[in-house]
């Protein structure tokens, strides 16, 4: 099976090849195209993963290289595939998401005059997404890392009549190139140190890297990860990425695109396993992700910027868990896939009451739609209570682990994790509390307004092809953490890729306390989000007269104000700088000269009159000045 896994990538990219090549005469069948080549990308996955499973814990990683890709000098590259429980855990994960997202999209786009296009795009992401996770080198997960951050950018401006669309587009693609860099100087580093980027070359050979090496490493990788998993400093292009459609949303922010840098520090875990210090920086930006996406959270009325945040919330806690080391590495996987079901469920709930609401996207001009969409309101509702946690659903088996861990970390920093991790429960339960009673109960307020084309609201539920989607991945809310939890069964899948999970020797408190407590405190934050939100009238207009932390968290805590002061502005005052140097300095000393050069062979040129007796006297001139200087060397 091995041999030709090169059909997970060729398929879904061969179905992108004619969707966009075939152009208009395609449009009748393309949906169903992009549809049935990642169905089909899915089963055979299923197909390597059981064959894979047959096997004994040390076969279950085999490299296949394909051919030669880059054979310059010393630096010969294949291009190939590796195949172990890692790589293909997320081919399910992305294949098997991402057929329900396609699916999902024929009633979503079914109006769009380029729902072909529409198709291809989502078939070339998930192609590019492929080629990252299999890809057994870092030059290969380069290839499609870049790959997807193209596809990314046109599925964020799909719509690229709307300039808020294009715009976010833009500002998706900048930000992640950010990020790329740090991952293209990890890969130069590499290739310095080892003279090779393969997995297995870099892995074996990672214990003779000088020790501010593998941290420069680290660190440029963990650059990389932020750009594409939006965690702090480069998290604001994440919640812009909304202006796409909502499929794209639930592709991007559930299985796909952001648990990329979750996957690279996983996979670079013998890296991160010999810098301690690494592990801590990416520790510390999992934690300040999490809580800035939870506060940010809270004060957002946009249903899909909500979701968006609580994204960069949830990848946070991934982080934080790799982050951790052996005692956390499968458990963030473990979330990134628990989390992959919920948050797509959710998404593609808020795209099933958009597409009933006229696109309105303010949960204030919502409520009470549970009478009219029964079956949104309860596949959104499960994915509501795993994503705060609530017992013996998904998020409740993977978020404690992680927080139960990051109390184990030795002194303060199991405080200062665990409690922050524990926080980030808390705050979660209140803005998704709010989410969901503001949209689904209380009074319709949708009956007294317009939407802001003038037209009423005539909420109703999706067809069945939307729905149908949304009920499949609440099963996987309901019972995906405890199949992955029961038995240590992801854990132990997951060793050859990742190592044995290692446990805490001490913890800062009892891990038996930490579900009672985590429940508590979510439990607390969905009572005060009731109290809130039920117990009080909500006013259709958002009010303007808040508190200092309220308008700062509407700011984003003002992360693009920072990245406008620190980055972006210092860096068009270097631009500009250096135009000017470029133009006064450089350009002026290049035309200088040939001014200079000009001038002076105008002016030499003026002595060639054409008349011999000028010539005459030139020579005559020449010798007499000749002659003085041997009388002066002679008598000197």
């Amino acid at each position: 099976m091995t041999a030709t896994s090169w059909l997970l990538v060729a398929l879904p990219a061969l179905g992108a090849l004619v969707l966009l090549l075939g152009g208009r005469r395609t449009n009748a069948w393309g949906h169903l195209l992009g549809c049935a080549t990642v169905l089909a990308a899915f089963v055979y996955g299923l197909v390597l993963f059981f064959s894979t499973t047959g096997k004994a814990a040390g076969e279950r990683v085999a490299d296949v290289n394909l051919f030669s890709w880059i054979p310059v000098d010393a630096l010969q590259v294949d291009f190939g595939l590796r195949i172990d429980p890692l790589s293909v855990t997320f081919v399910l994960l992305i294949t098997g998401v991402g057929s329900v997202i396609h699916i999902y999209s024929i009633g979503y786009m079914e109006h769009d005059d380029d729902r072909r296009k529409f198709f291809a795009y989502l078939n070339l992401f998930v192609a590019a997404m492929l080629v990252l996770v299999l890809g057994n080198s870092f030059v290969t997960l380069y290839l499609g890392w870049e790959g997807v951050g193209l596809a990314s950018y046109l599925l964020i401006g799909f719509w690229q009549d709307r300039p808020s669309a294009a715009t976010a587009a833009k500002k998706a693609f900048l930000m992640n190139r950010v990020g790329d860099v740090g991952l293209a100087l990890a890969i130069f580093l590499m290739w310095k140190y080892v003279g090779s980027t393969q997995y297995s070359e870099v892995f074996a050979g990672v214990g003779e890297i000088p020790t501010g090496a593998v941290l420069a490493i680290g660190l440029l990788l963990l650059l990389g990860a932020c750009g594409k998993s939006g965690q702090f400093p480069l998290q604001a292009w994440l919640p812009d990425a909304m202006e796409g459609p909502t499929p794209v949303s639930a592709l991007i922010h559930a299985a796909t695109m952001v648990t990329a840098g979750v996957y690279l520090v996983a996979r670079a875990n013998p890296i991160y396993n010999e810098t301690a210090t690494g592990q801590l920086v990416v520790t510390l930006v999992g934690v300040v992700t999490l809580l800035i996406g939870a506060i940010i959270g809270c004060a957002y009325d946009d249903i899909k910027k909500v979701l968006a945040y609580s994204t960069v919330s949830q990848i946070g806690y991934m982080m934080l868990a790799v982050g951790l080391g052996p005692i956390g590495y499968a458990l963030g996987i473990m979330h990134l896939l628990t989390h992959g079901f919920f948050k797509a469920g959710l998404f593609l709930g808020a795209g099933s009451v958009m597409h009933g609401m006229n696109d309105e996207v303010d949960i204030r001009k919502f409520g009470g739609l549970w009478r009219k969409m029964p079956i949104t309101a309860v596949t959104f509702g499960l994915g509501y209570l795993a994503l705060i946690g609530f017992p013996f659903l998904s998020g409740f088996y993977s978020k404690d682990a992680i927080i139960e861990a990051a109390f184990g970390k030795p002194g303060w920093q199991g405080w200062v994790f665990g409690g922050a991790a524990m926080l980030g429960a808390g705050l979660t339960a209140f803005y998704m509390t709010r989410l969901f009673l503001l949209t689904f109960f209380g009074k319709p307020r949708w009956k007294d307004i317009k939407s802001s084309d003038g037209r009423e609201f005539h909420p109703h539920e999706s067809p069945a092809v939307m729905t149908v989607p949304m009920i499949l991945l609440a099963f996987g809310s309901i019972g995906a953490g405890f199949f992955l939890y029961s038995g240590d069964r992801l854990v132990t899948w997951l060793a050859p890729s990742l190592g044995e999970l290692a446990h805490a020797e001490q913890t800062a408190i009892d891990p038996g306390l930490v579900p009672p407590l985590t429940v508590g405190l979510s439990a607390l934050g969905a009572l005060l989000a009731w109290l809130l939100v039920a117990r009080k009238e909500t006013p259709v207009e958002r009010p303007e007269r808040v508190s200092a932390v309220v308008r700062a968290a509407r700011n984003d805590l003002y992360g693009n104000a920072l990245n406008e002061t620190l980055i972006a502005r210092p860096g068009t005052w270097l631009a500009r700088a250096l135009v000017y140097v470029d133009n006064k300095g450089v350009d002026g000393l290049v035309n200088g000269l040939a001014a200079t050069l000009g001038g002076s062979s105008g002016r030499l040129r003026r002595l060639q009159t054409g008349f011999v007796r000028s010539y005459a006297l030139s020579m005559l001139g020449g010798s007499i000045l000749v002659l003085a200087a041997l009388l002066m060397v002679r008598f000197a």
